[in-house]
């Protein structure tokens, strides 16, 4: 009984760990989605999902652990009482004497009624990587949860890295085969089904049943983790062969509200509107890698990231690009960093739709500065025709001061869009959740989508909570021929 509840969730582990690396090896998944996006950009938005994806799979891998570990401590409870109540007509201490003499062919992993079942647990191969892996676990785990990976980012970083002590755990748990069964060649001198209920007669000659034979279980879990344990090792050399590749800060500028802005450039770097990049600082920490959406748009001759001093390691790169200075930084004093990506989002199908809706919560405004600099080249300075016909822009900002980086782009996009005639294109509104009246440069507006027959693009990044009020608000909102597509980006 407990044999199965220990080997059920244990077959569900090896599955799940086979899944558990797939959605965070970034290099792949942005392949997949440039691939199947042509043929179907439902399936690629759902390439979108992956870290939620991966905490699931992350749960399961938690739960599983759970019930895999209780049945194992029954199991050897029952194996300790095969072993006290030594009575000959009681068939678990039957099966637990057998090998008793050469070791070969043994059932029982504890080989003696004197023996301390917690011994038996810290001195084999499983009892140990077992223990190894299940503290790994929890220390991942919960150091993953939101506080802590919100407000000590560094304690996430390095503890999630204990993955590796996890999956190397985890091959060789199966290796001590502790974990036994009859073999094939003994069934059929000792059928179970025929031979379970005389045990007594086992090995006598008037009898037709001999006395059975086990061996361990070979290991298995190697099989399911080994394939996406190589994609992850050929995704990690990729990030360190792009990492080394040398980046240049062409330009710094410290906005209003501790907003960093950095200009780079780095030979053969393409992007598309929307995407982000990890961003790496040797001189602030040689070890930590954070994701911080591209501002800048593809017709552009660099790339920017705008980066918002919230915590250490943000404050120590402000620092160092000399944001506590008031003189001008010399281009040879600012620091060394290292650029992995880019890499995909939702933001990227933009411009398949006529109709689009930006949706921006505080700083979650930065993939949508790509896309709106990107319509202003295409259609205002270079003339193109872009599928695009309408865009609406919703900020909500905790305060004016938030707004301020952002208000010199919206201000030239309105003057420009004048110029040409097209000032109908963008419709924007900002909502100012703590409203200062005297600071207050733009009033909030409203609007309402009346384009008939088209598909609206809705597009957010922001807190989940938003997330799940657009998206219920979309999935169930009809206004004439009017179909709302939400993606989201949650930060």
């Amino acid at each position: 009984m407990y044999e199965i509840l220990s080997k059920a969730p244990a077959a569900c582990l090896n599955f799940n760990c086979m899944l558990i690396l797939l959605p965070v090896c970034r290099n792949l998944l942005s392949f997949l989605r440039g691939s199947i996006q042509f043929c179907s950009r439902t399936a690629a938005r759902q390439l979108d999902r992956n870290l939620t994806f991966h905490k699931l799979v992350a749960y399961m891998i938690a739960f599983h652990t759970a019930v895999h570990i209780i049945a194992h401590l029954f199991n050897f409870e029952f194996f300790m009482d095969a072993q006290l109540n030594r009575n000959s007509s009681f068939l678990p201490f039957v099966l637990s004497e057998i090998g008793t003499d050469d070791n070969a062919s043994f059932l029982n992993p504890i080989r003696s009624n004197e023996t301390n079942p917690t011994i038996v647990m810290f001195t084999t191969i499983a009892g140990v990587t077992g223990v190894v892996i299940t503290l790994a676990l929890i220390l991942i785990i919960t150091s993953s949860m939101e506080v802590i990976r919100r407000s000590y980012f560094e304690v996430f970083w390095y503890t999630h890295h204990l993955f590796i002590i996890f999956f190397i755990g985890l091959v060789f748990h199966g290796y001590g085969r502790i974990v036994r069964g009859q073999t094939a060649g003994s069934q059929q001198t000792n059928k179970p089904h025929l031979c379970a209920d005389r045990f007594e007669d086992w090995g006598k000659n008037e009898s037709d049943c001999a006395v059975p034979e086990f061996a361990g279980n070979p290991p298995g879990t190697w099989k399911w983790v080994l394939g996406p344990m190589i994609l992850y090792v050929c995704e990690r050399l990729v990030r360190i062969y792009r990492s080394h590749q040398k980046v240049v800060i062409t330009k710094v500028v410290m906005h209003p509200s501790k907003t960093l802005e950095l200009q780079m450039r780095k030979k053969g770097f393409h992007m598309e509107v929307g995407q982000y990049v990890f961003i790496q600082c040797p001189s602030v920490s040689r070890h930590e890698w954070h994701p911080f959406t591209l501002t800048s748009a593809p017709e552009e001759d660099y790339f920017s990231a705008h980066i918002r001093i919230v915590g250490d390691w943000t404050q120590a790169l402000y620092e160092a690009c000399g944001g506590d200075k008031t003189e001008t930084q010399e281009a040879w004093k600012l620091p060394k960093v290292a650029i992995d990506g880019p890499f995909g989002t939702a933001s990227e199908d933009v411009f398949r739709y006529e109709v689009v809706m930006l949706v921006g919560a505080g700083i979650g405004v930065t993939p949508f500065a790509s896309i709106l600099k990107s319509v202003w080249y295409k259609r205002i300075q270079n003339n193109q025709e872009v599928f695009t016909k309408k865009i609406y822009f919703y900020w909500l900002c905790p305060e004016t001061e938030a707004f301020e980086w952002f208000a010199d782009l919206l201000q030239s996009l309105e003057r420009q869009m004048a110029e040409k005639d097209v000032a109908n294109f963008l419709s924007y509104n900002i909502y100012l959740t703590r409203w200062k009246e005297t600071e207050a440069a733009h009033f909030p507006q409203s609007s309402s989508i009346t384009h008939e027959q088209t598909k609206v693009g809705v597009f957010l990044c922001g807190p989940p909570q938003l997330g799940k009020s657009l998206e219920k608000q979309c999935l169930s909102h009809t206004e004439g021929d009017v179909k709302f597509i939400f993606n989201k980006e949650n930060f």
